[in-house]
């Protein structure tokens, strides 16, 4: 067995106060290093009212870049113009197309059955060749009176001459003293009364003629009026027969084949296939961003268009509004009625803008202070954001370049001015 150099071994007694100071010196340099280096961060640490750990936060840093705001969703493709088709009367319908059915303009797709409308037609039709023939017959009334007062009036005139002659012969005759005084003054008075009567008849034809124009006039403007109704109610028969007004598609039937409608009801609806537009919903936040000939970028079906708004609700709806975009160019082709599309409208764009991530930071308290990390602080600041777009946010003040902000999570906070984080 070997031995081990135990027996050797020799214990040295150390003085008991040596050893003491040597333990109190060692403590004291450390508390002095601790005091001198973790000083700033403790006094950090004992000023904070809250601590609350990183992994609750979401910490970004603030930078320049350029900022792009816009408005990415879901659009559907809608038809431009998709008029509604009503009846002109009440009846029964005959359906010429089925829904689905490609139309041109001007062809018929249903038919209104009015037996009313047509009697109506007719009547109105015999009632205008009745006034027709008044008119006719008046006419020739009045070409007959007329020729009566002229050949009244030429016999006057005719009178008159002759009397005029025959004052001229009594007046030689008294002259050359073979007639008496008498037949002369006989002779002036006939004349004088062939002269009256002349006037009369002209005066009297005058009148008379006028007012068989005006007889022959209302006549007229009687028939005019009837043949106004007849024109009226013959449109409304041509309107019993529904036509396209545009090249399309029958979009849907709204009444069943031979169904009797009123007036004014919904039959059809026809799709204007060449003018189709997308249609997307907007949060309201957003709408009043938007402005009629905004450009925007519309894809589906493997391929982009290019678009620009056309239209923008002035209505909100559950907190949205419809905005239309039409296609730049020519309408596409391959494109349905209600089908889906990826739609981003573009509001803003601008370069060198100071900028950070968007998050709750900016809703909370109206945006108007932010949560600066520091040193494992996070110390609440004043800001003043400005625009803001799906994923960032203009910092317009308070922040600078390279700044760590907490841009969610901030809650956890309690509004604290200071804050710690661990680890």
């Amino acid at each position: 067995m070997i031995r081990d150099t135990s027996a050797q071994d020799r214990v040295i007694a150390t003085p008991p106060g040596r050893q003491r100071k040597l333990l109190l010196a060692g403590g004291a340099a450390g508390l002095a290093l601790l005091l001198v280096f973790g000083w700033p961060s403790l006094q950090r640490l004992f000023s904070a009212t809250a601590s609350v750990s990183e992994a609750r936060l979401s910490i970004a840093a603030v930078e320049r870049g350029p900022f792009v705001r816009d408005i990415a969703g879901e659009g559907k493709v809608v038809a431009a113009n998709a008029p509604t088709l009503y009846a002109a009367n009440a009846g029964a319908v005959t359906m010429r197309v089925h829904a689905g059915d490609k139309v041109t303009r001007g062809q018929v797709l249903a038919e209104i059955d009015s037996p009313e409308l047509g009697a109506k037609l007719a009547q109105e039709r015999s009632n205008a060749d009745a006034m027709r023939a008044e008119v006719m017959r008046a006419q020739v009334e009045a070409r007959q009176q007329s020729a009566a007062l002229q050949r009244e009036w030429e016999n006057a005139t005719i009178d008159l001459k002759t009397a005029q002659n025959d004052l001229d012969r009594q007046t030689q005759a008294f002259t050359a003293g073979a007639s008496a005084r008498m037949q002369v003054d006989h002779a002036r008075d006939t004349l004088e009364k062939a002269r009256v009567t002349l006037a009369h008849a002209a005066a009297g034809r005058g009148l008379k003629e006028d007012s068989l124009k005006f007889d022959v006039q209302a006549k007229k403007a009687a028939l005019d009026r009837q043949l106004s109704l007849v024109k009226d109610l013959q449109r409304q028969v041509a309107e019993l027969q529904l036509r396209s007004p545009v090249d399309g598609q029958v979009g849907q039937l709204l009444v069943a084949e031979r169904a009797t409608v009123a007036k004014d009801a919904q039959l059809l609806t026809v799709i204007d296939l060449s003018a189709l537009e997308v249609q997307m919903q907007v949060a309201e936040s957003f709408a009043r961003d938007l402005a009629i000939g905004m450009p925007g970028d519309i894809t589906g079906n493997g391929r982009s268009w290019r678009g620009l708004i056309s239209t923008v609700s002035p209505e909100v709806v559950n907190g949205e509004v419809a905005a239309r975009l039409r296609f730049e160019g020519a309408t596409p082709d391959q494109l349905r009625q209600n089908q889906r599309l990826s739609v981003r409208v573009l509001l803003d764009k601008r370069d060198n803008v100071l900028l950070v991530r968007r998050g709750s930071f900016a809703d909370q308290g109206g945006g108007t202070f932010a949560y600066v990390v520091r040193d494992g602080m996070a110390e609440k600041v004043p800001v003043r954001l400005g625009a803001r777009s799906l994923d960032k946010v203009e910092v317009l003040d308070g922040l600078k370049p390279g700044d760590q902000v907490v841009v969610s999570g901030a809650d956890a906070f309690n509004d604290a001015p200071r804050a710690a984080i661990s680890r």
